[in-house]
């Protein structure tokens, strides 16, 4: 497979390096893993929903900061002051100052979970068969809980990393107007300002077939824009209908947006992806992705990636109806129409490109297009060896057989803040879960017992060897 990175080491070096940073990494302690276990049963018990806020969750990760030894000037228990409710914590780990800090980003609020669609209570954690069920425990309160763990081992093995160690668990990543990394960076940037950012909420590690498979380094996102489509009309009875009706005057702008597809757009990533996942294909559809990645793909190689949907997000920009809304009496003509358009737009495009676009493809000037999101642009982050080279040598010290590929994420995350705040952010997470039994968000959220524990070992070594300046 051709080479994506340049090495910055000749071989021997490279190997004495590893060899080195192997034997210099301290082992995790049994009682971590216990720990972890227990945060994680207190976490996913307290209901951090957008009806309930996140303060009670912080005021636990504070009191476990402290019977950790932290001194309370390194903890900041921090809330707006129009949402007490929705609280932040930010603790750091003192190091030697040799660089700017490394920072670790975790969201401590779910969406909702009803009982009555689980099969069991949602807001306590069960253990059945090897899983661990409850809201939260891979999105990702799992992820918070073998962060704090983390973060309380290496305190109480007295480690001094060569620069600070923050961790900020925040609040509205979900849904909210008080998102919690948002409001630090604009409030409080001193206290999370860093070189740079691992959110492992942006992160996937995947199973196939029982197998592991990929760990992503996740890049960059596509940004998140809404917008509104309305067409309006003077009305009348519905016993006189017109050809101006805005019902149908919308109907016929959306199906030809269902019929459009956004014009292919290679970044970065998505070529150093293609190259690289290209190993995991056979044939047709090896050849396909080699050719994308070498940036000059025929309307024919794109035609049959775009044929799937995973591919597809990748090469384009997306918009889709997600609401709809018309009329106001059975017997009126519709005074009114109007629907909500959800895009997921690739970095390097502007909202404004995208609602000339829209405008375009609606073709009716009485269908009005308008902005409903305020769009924070994020730039992609640039990998280098300083990220790269630690991260593959933990997973291929974990798990020889996964493949770590760059990633842009079709969802959004609070890596948008941090991104366009200019500090260099990556997705990162080894908590690997099966892509063919998604339950994020979703009914009986689980993770397996055995990839919760191997998470904190992920998280831990992985945050030792980011500490450490080359």
């Amino acid at each position: 497979m051709k080479r994506l990175f340049t090495p910055l080491f000749s071989l021997p070096l490279l190997l004495a390096l590893l060899l080195s940073q192997s034997a210099e990494a301290q082992q995790l302690p049994v009682e971590s893993y216990a720990l972890s276990r227990s945060i994680l049963q207190q976490l996913i018990a307290i209901n951090t929903t957008s009806a309930y806020g996140t303060t009670a969750a912080a005021q636990a990760i504070v009191a476990r900061l402290q019977s950790a030894g932290y001194a309370a000037e390194d903890i900041q228990l921090l809330a707006p002051e129009n949402h007490p409710e929705r609280a932040n914590v930010v603790v750091r780990l003192h190091g030697a100052q040799k660089a700017r800090p490394l920072l670790y980003i975790g969201h401590l609020d779910v969406v909702e979970a009803k009982r009555a669609d689980w099969s069991m209570e949602p807001f306590e954690l069960t253990e059945n068969d090897g899983w661990l069920y409850g809201r939260g425990t891979i999105d990702m309160k799992g992820q918070d809980s073998v962060l704090l763990a983390s973060m309380m081992t290496l305190k109480q093995q007295g480690f001094i990393p060569d620069r600070d160690i923050i961790a900020a668990f925040t609040a509205d990543e979900e849904q909210g107007d008080a998102n919690g990394v948002a409001w630090l960076l604009k409030q409080h940037r001193d206290l999370i300002d860093a070189a740079l950012v691992i959110n492992p909420d942006g992160g996937e590690a995947d199973i196939k077939n029982g197998r592991k498979i990929v760990l992503a380094l996740q890049t960059s996102e596509k940004l998140y824009m809404t917008f509104s489509l309305q067409a309006t009309d003077k009305g009348g009875h519905s016993s006189r209908p017109t050809a101006q009706n805005p019902i149908y005057r919308l109907a016929r702008g959306l199906e030809r947006l269902s019929e459009f597809h956004f014009p292919v757009h290679l970044t970065a990533t998505t070529q150093q992806y293609f190259q690289q996942a290209a190993a995991l294909e056979q044939g047709q559809a090896r050849q396909d992705m080699l050719a994308v990645a070498k940036g000059n793909p025929t309307p024919s190689v794109l035609r049959r990636l775009s044929a799937d949907l995973d591919k597809d997000l990748l090469l384009r920009s997306t918009c889709t109806a997600t609401m709809l809304e018309g009329g106001h009496a059975e017997n009126a003509l519709p005074q009114r129409a109007m629907a909500t358009i959800q895009c997921r737009v690739i970095p390097g495009e502007t909202p404004e490109q995208i609602m000339h676009t829209l405008a375009q493809v609606i073709h009716d000037p009485a269908v009005t297009v308008t902005s409903l999101s305020h769009i924070t642009l994020s730039p992609e982050s640039r990998i280098t060896a300083d990220i790269l080279t630690p991260l593959q040598q933990v997973v291929h010290g974990l798990w020889p057989e996964v493949m770590v590929v760059p990633q842009m994420s079709p969802g959004a995350s609070d890596s948008i803040y941090t991104r366009a705040a200019g500090m260099q952010t990556f997705g990162i997470d080894g908590m690997f879960s099966d892509i063919d039994d998604d339950r994020f968000h979703g009914r009986d959220e689980r993770i397996s017992v055995q990839a919760f524990k191997e998470e904190l070992d992920f998280t831990y070594q992985l945050m030792r060897r980011l500490s450490a300046v080359p």
